[in-house]
């Protein structure tokens, strides 16, 4: 790269940092209670969605004369704490819980890999 190459890249960044860094931005301090619940209300909300989701639970549905898409518009217009307390019930249901087996499938499935690579 030439010097006048090289001066020329360096006024364009100095350009391009000039404009587009006066942003009109504020921060502000905010509470992990804002930050977790945020993430954990759309977790609760999938959660909810992927039991719906589920083939004998849509069964189920449209036994009782539920349209899946009518609950799962209902899902979407919960609030948080109406999704936390759904999803809470949810697990604590047989038909709904998770066994928790896939975590250690996952445990072994990573072990074997550790183990299988240290061995060569």
């Amino acid at each position: 790269m030439t010097c006048k190459s090289f001066a020329m890249v360096c006024r364009a960044l100095i350009l391009s940092m000039l404009m587009f860094s006066f942003q009109s931005a504020t921060a502000g301090m905010i509470g992990t209670d804002q930050v977790a619940g945020v993430g954990s209300a759309q977790a609760e909300r999938s959660h909810i969605s992927s039991v719906l989701a589920r083939a004998d639970v849509t069964r189920q549905l449209h036994s009782y004369g539920v349209d899946v898409k009518t609950a799962q518009d209902r899902v979407a217009m919960l609030t948080d704490e109406e999704a936390r307390s759904l999803a809470g019930n949810l697990q604590s249901v047989p038909a709904g819980a998770d066994s928790g087996w896939w975590i250690a499938a996952a445990i072994i499935v990573v072990v074997l890999a550790w183990w299988y690579w240290g061995r060569r």
